[in-house]
């Protein structure tokens, strides 16, 4: 009988090899004053927040491409108020050179602002194609959703990668972030069961002050217990301090197993900053001395 070798398990530094970044249509400030830290190439998914306008947004996704990033627009399905502003997006999105990959996500409206339910809705409206969308990112929940329930997640999820090999588009998946490796591993697992095989990228939140991390987790319903803390790297006692992702990084790929857990990468929630975000995983790729995350701030 043939025995199949494991696949190797990567390095700490090497899940960070294609990393991703998010920013938002304000910070292309900070984007330009951090790219020096940042590999040519790196995807910058820009959000789709309801606090800003689609000029802000195409703005934004303007300056990643004029700095040799690529960029990734999100589309907030629920945001979209017709199918017309729908497609006149993704047509300056065309304009600018800036559509072959999307990342296409529900969005926070409880009730729908126009046509479109969720992301799914998104997917099936054709609309995608015919803009040049080549790529198309998702959205994974390891821990759940506050206002959606696990089947539902479930269901969706393997739809999408349905539709999207349907479509004739490649596609990944971004998880939202953690403090836990154990939940994100026991996801993948399942997922890959289920058989949802797009790469994942595991979100991680960049270096931060505690407050603002806490202020994030207690928004999208991450886990934050003591025992959690503590094995990432800051204490629920003293929330003056910051924390970084080194513990969590170097425990993902001491436990990731490429045969049950498939393809990995990681994205950067970057609540501390562009800058220190791109500064940390420049020291960390390299096995420099990581530099300590910015000032704590709420």
């Amino acid at each position: 009988m043939d025995v199949v070798a494991p696949l190797p398990r990567p390095a700490p530094g090497d899940l960070l090899d294609g990393y991703s970044l998010e920013m938002t249509g304000k910070d292309v400030a900070a984007l330009e004053a951090a790219r020096p830290a940042i590999p040519d190439g790196t995807r910058v998914n820009v959000t789709f927040l309801g606090t800003e306008d689609t000029e802000l947004r195409l703005a934004a996704v303007r300056a990643v491409r004029r700095l040799g990033l690529v960029p990734v627009p999100h589309l907030s399905a629920r945001r979209l108020r017709s199918r017309a502003e729908l497609d006149a997006f993704l047509s300056a999105l065309r304009d600018a050179d800036a559509a072959d990959h999307v990342f296409v996500v529900g969005g926070d409206p409880s009730v729908p602002l126009g046509p479109y339910d969720d992301a799914l809705a998104v997917l099936r409206s054709g609309l995608l194609q015919e803009y040049g969308v080549r790529h198309v990112g998702v959205s994974g929940y390891p821990e759940g959703h506050p206002a959606i329930s696990e089947p539902v997640l479930w269901s969706a999820i393997e739809e999408k990668a349905a539709v999207l090999r349907e479509e004739g588009l490649t596609g990944s998946v971004i998880t939202q972030f953690g403090f836990d490796t154990e939940p994100v591993l026991a996801w993948l697992e399942a997922a890959r069961d289920r058989g949802v095989d797009l790469p994942v990228r595991v979100g991680v939140p960049g270096p931060a002050g505690i407050r603002r991390l806490l202020r994030y987790a207690a928004r999208f319903g991450v886990g934050t217990g003591a025992g959690i803390a503590k094995k990432y790297g800051f204490s629920l006692t003293n929330l003056m301090g910051t924390a970084g992702p080194d513990r969590f990084v170097r425990a993902l790929a001491e436990r990731h197993d490429p045969g049950r857990h498939g393809e990995l990468g990681l994205h950067f929630y970057t609540f501390g900053g562009i800058g220190a975000t791109s500064d940390w995983a420049a020291a960390f790729r390299t096995g420099a001395q990581v530099p300590a995350p910015a000032p704590a701030s709420a």
